[in-house]
């Protein structure tokens, strides 16, 4: 439903931007992305209107995330069946379930933190720097933590199982020398190269 409301939305602003019609983006009743995907036999040529836009959305909401992946679904429930009753894991909420496959998220405590975190090329566990960015990290909401994962540790928005202790290699944190070998890199590699005067 969320799907489908999005979608008409963006359907609409896109349709109501300097008032160009809907035929105008050209879609057609194929999988946007992959021409040879017809989600309706026979109506592949035909191009969305606002006529046909309801059904064109819940064709592509059906192929998207319902019976365009029931394959792949049942590939998982059979797999994962063979280890586990999946049956059992009914009586589980959504939240519970994430609980338990990947446990509780971990608390970023000053002390785990620098037992976790490698210092390194000048830097030590009570470098200011690394005190100050230590004490930013303990303030971290669990949506800033998950964040901060993907964006510097593992391109993931969650820890291994074992959170910060697990990580391999670990999180390296180095001084600025580093950081100035790199950018004195950056600016000497393409000097000259761009000239615009």
């Amino acid at each position: 439903m969320i799907v489908w409301f999005l979608f008409v939305s963006l359907l609409f602003f896109l349709n109501s931007l300097r008032g160009a019609p809907m035929e105008d983006l050209c879609l057609d009743f194929t999988l946007p992305g992959f021409p040879d995907y017809f989600l309706k036999e026979g109506e592949q040529n035909i191009i969305v209107n606002i006529h046909n836009l309801k059904e064109y959305v819940s064709l592509l909401v059906d192929v998207t995330v319902k019976s365009g992946i029931m394959k792949q679904v049942e590939a998982f429930i059979l797999g994962f069946s063979q280890d586990f009753d999946i049956s059992s894991l009914q009586i589980f909420s959504p939240q519970e379930l994430d609980y338990l496959i990947c446990r509780r998220q971990e608390i970023w405590e000053a002390k785990s933190l620098v037992d976790n975190i490698k210092f390194d090329h000048g830097f030590t566990p009570k470098s200011p720097a690394i005190i100050n960015l230590l004490e930013i990290m303990t303030k971290f909401t669990l949506d800033q933590q998950h964040a901060f994962c993907q964006f510097v540790i593992v391109a993931s928005s969650r820890l291994p199982t074992g959170g910060l202790a697990a990580l391999s290699p670990k999180l390296t944190i180095v001084q600025q020398e580093v950081m100035r070998k790199k950018l004195l890199y950056a600016i000497l590699e393409g000097c000259g190269s761009f000239d615009l005067s």
